[in-house]
């Protein structure tokens, strides 16, 4: 008898079905390390069903205010995916399986940018987080990338990673926060005191908000309140940006990257840190921090609501993008040619024979 596991198999409390499925939603998970975009669904209050589909490194996830554009940063391309209800209910493969089906629509060839946060902005622009350029960029079919704000302490625009700015919240349609994990301008000066340096700045006036952060990342807006995740601390933090002070609403023994918010429920990412990695041997609970999955905070009082545990093939996740009102949706990647059958317009779809 075969007692191996399945390939993404998981463990979760009890109460996280039923939370999806009162909630309305599905989430969607980024991990590079395992090269997949995951959807992760309920069934039927009782159980979690995973669907796993394979793109290049894949990173920032973003949804506009519709829910039916989603963008996906890769290696070396965005993809931008448009959802049909109609395609979804007689998709041939599965009818009447699925409540949304995201299929591939365009593709931007931006290069290797190590693009980190991804975010649909006002009147649909599409904000990135170019890492490797140290700035905030934005995307279209005209360039690889647009500058659109370098931070105060960059004096070029230079392909060298220089502060690993990794972080974006966008106010009013805008990039208005982001975080690096420090303020230096010479390359890869940002690991030298990783778990003590990061910065969070307010990009519309140029000012550091809070400093000596431990390697903070994902800030987002909930509520018009600015949270932020504190990866080397394991904190999750809200801040009070005219003080320039922060407090923890929940501390937990593990690396957490990657949030988004549905209702009153957060969900965060878990990571593994990785064994043989000199910077994350430096954190406190390096020895403690070996799962991998998604934490549910219920926000308002900062409880712990559920977990997602990861139990084989995933060990790090990115981001994390709560899909509103999908139950069951399904995406198609280009690796297969399933999706070449898929035609929509303003009128109608249709599911050509390929």
């Amino acid at each position: 008898m075969n007692n191996a596991l399945a390939p993404f198999s998981c463990k979760y409390t009890s109460q996280i079905p039923e939370l999806l499925s009162r909630l309305n939603c599905s989430l969607a998970i980024s991990t590079y390390q395992a090269g997949k975009l995951i959807f992760i669904s309920a069934n039927k209050d009782e159980s979690l069903i995973q669907l796993p589909r394979t793109f290049n490194k894949p990173m920032g996830i973003a949804l506009d205010e519709t829910g039916n554009k989603l963008a996906l940063a890769t290696k070396d391309e965005i993809l931008v995916f448009a959802n049909s209800n109609d395609l979804a209910t007689h998709y041939p493969k599965s009818p009447n399986k699925y409540d949304g089906l995201y299929l591939p629509r365009v593709t931007y060839h931006t290069g290797p940018l190590d693009i980190h946060d991804l975010s649909f902005g006002k009147d649909q622009r599409l904000f990135a987080v170019n890492t490797l350029f140290s700035s905030i960029v934005e995307i279209d079919d005209s360039y690889n990338f647009k500058p659109y704000w370098t931070p105060p302490f960059i004096d070029k625009m230079v392909s060298e990673d220089r502060c690993h700015l990794n972080g974006m919240a966008l106010q009013n349609g805008l990039p208005k926060y982001a975080t690096s994990f420090n303020k230096g301008n010479v390359t890869g000066s940002w690991k030298e005191h990783i778990t003590t340096s990061g910065v969070l700045m307010d990009i519309e006036s140029n000012e550091t908000i809070l400093e000596s952060l431990g390697m903070p990342h994902s800030p987002r807006i909930f509520n018009n309140e600015l949270y932020v995740l504190l990866s080397a601390k394991g904190e999750l933090i809200k801040v009070n940006k005219e003080a320039g002070t922060y407090d923890v609403v929940t501390k937990v023994e593990g690396f957490v990257r990657g949030m988004d918010v549905h209702q009153d429920y957060l969900f965060i990412g878990l990571s593994k840190l990785r064994k043989n990695s000199s910077t994350f041997a430096k954190l406190d609970f390096a020895d403690k921090a070996q799962e991998a999955g998604i934490l549910v905070v219920h926000l308002p009082t900062g409880s712990i609501a559920g977990k997602i545990t990861y139990l084989t093939s995933l060990d790090e996740i990115y981001d994390i993008q709560v899909l509103p009102n999908k139950i069951r949706p399904n995406i198609l990647n280009t690796i297969k040619s399933d999706y070449k059958g898929s035609l929509m317009t303003p009128e109608d779809t249709f599911w050509a024979k390929t």
